[in-house]
């Protein structure tokens, strides 16, 4: 005797929860037309989410009767997508529901996914230069886990682009994009393909890398390597030079170092002044104090200043003196002198290298002029502070021109010009050096 069917005929298709934080998903693509016949464990649809990216399989054989999202669309976990018509040799016993509540079957559905996922992946092959790959375009549909994962790995949409992709009409995957990763992201430094047939190209060269010994990075290096390459190309740097004049100041410090150091048990160095310095300039040009976020410009309230710590690896590092403007001499002495400790002794936490707002780096530790340096996103600007080299200079006194020897430094700030004009920046790093110049002697510690 046949079993009796105590289905209907027609079922919906929910948008099934992928996670227990998950609240809605995009449909990424429909993999059957309506009208179309599937058998069990058939992909049917593509969803993504902002943790993963899913092919989700039919639970039972049957026919798509209407759709009721298209791809592209956000939808609500629960929703019902789709109306389904279930096959007619399908049995009760051997129905497999779809959830009709949130949370019903959830986790087979689930489980199937990422069986589906392990079996693909498994036999896909993993070179990007596999006959079947095709090149996405620039108008792509990035899914919101792939627009994540490349945020978090500091890789644009221009180089998403180029990625080569295995996913329903050139989607690119995790899968395609974790491959990517692994092969050393070749085309990181790609320019942009010309349209134009009489543009320029790029020359595809290879370059003689010679032979010597290999030094694989370590995760920080390649974490610097990235950042560094992400912010040339996301901000199109300008750097503006000026000179200040830092005799009073470091005849200052000369003369109070010791006495600083014996009244707080703190050592005196330039840092806590620069940092001070700049803290006031920031205040006078809050607008060099932000950060860019799609059409929108972040002016920050809080002034942090990031110091650029060379670490005993070589690496370097930008631990934070939070709220600098509000913090007198003494204290920032403290925060300076604790962040170098740390740093040396690699003890920096998570909390002293977050929340900068603006950067300073003394590249005159090393005995640099000056330097150009590269913005530490996604602020907007960085200073470099070159070494205070003592020269004679033309000065202006009572009896007139007179030649003397003064000690001078170079300060060069590098800005977004997208948000940070001319003015802006050379302005600001005037006042920087104003400031510097401006130094009160007669300053009590």
């Amino acid at each position: 005797m046949s079993k009796e069917k105590k289905f209907p005929l027609s079922w919906e298709l929910k948008m099934p929860k992928m996670g227990e934080s998950i609240t809605e998903g995009t449909i990424i693509s429909w993999l059957i037309n309506e009208g179309d016949s599937f058998e069990e464990g058939d992909i049917i649809l593509e969803v993504a989410t902002d943790k993963v990216d899913n092919e989700v399989p039919a639970p039972q054989s049957g026919k798509l009767i209407q759709t009721l999202f298209q791809a592209k669309d956000v939808v609500p976990v629960g929703e019902i997508i789709a109306i389904f018509e279930a096959s007619e040799d399908i049995t009760a016993d051997e129905k497999v529901d779809f959830p009709s509540k949130p949370g019903v079957s959830e986790e087979k559905i689930i489980q199937k996914v990422k069986k589906s996922e392990a079996t693909k992946a498994s036999s896909r092959p993993i070179t990007s230069s596999s006959s079947s790959i095709s090149f996405s375009t620039s108008n792509a549909f990035f899914s919101p886990l792939i627009q994540k994962i490349a945020k978090e790995q500091h890789i644009s949409y221009e180089e998403l682009a180029r990625i080569p992709t295995t996913g329903h009409e050139g989607r690119l995957r995790k899968s395609d994009l974790f491959n990517y990763i692994e092969e050393g992201r070749p085309y990181k430094l790609a320019q942009p393909i010309a349209q134009d047939s009489t543009a320029y190209r790029i020359p595809q060269l290879n370059f003689d890398k010679g032979k010597g010994k290999i030094i694989k990075m370590d995760r920080m290096r390649q974490m610097i390597a990235d950042h560094m390459v992400y912010s040339k190309h996301i901000s199109p740097h300008v750097t503006a030079y000026v000179e200040a004049d830092m005799t009073n100041m470091v005849n200052w410090r000369n003369a109070n170092k010791a006495a600083f150091q014996e009244k707080y048990g703190e050592r005196l160095t330039f840092t806590p002044l620069f940092v001070e310095a700049v803290a006031k300039a920031v205040k006078d040009f809050p607008n060099i104090n932000a950060s860019v976020d799609g059409n929108n410009i972040i002016v920050k309230e809080d002034i942090n200043i990031g110091m650029a710590t060379a670490l005993p690896s070589g690496n370097l590092i930008v631990p934070v003196v939070k709220n600098a403007d509000t913090k007198d001499l003494r204290t920032l002495a403290e925060n300076v002198n604790e962040m170098a400790n740390k740093a040396r002794e690699n003890k920096l936490g998570g909390d002293d290298i977050k929340g900068s707002t603006f950067t300073i780096s003394n590249v005159g530790t090393f005995g640099s002029v000056m330097g150009t340096p590269i913005i530490n996103q996604p602020e907007v600007a960085i200073l470099a502070l070159g070494i205070i080299k003592k020269r004679a200079e033309v000065i202006e006194t009572e009896k007139g021109d007179e030649i003397a020897i003064r000690s001078m430094m170079y300060l060069s700030l590098s800005f977004d010009h997208r948000v940070v004009d001319g003015f802006l920046g050379g302005s600001f790093v005037r006042r920087v050096a104003d400031y510097f110049e401006q130094f009160d002697v007669n300053r009590e510690i």
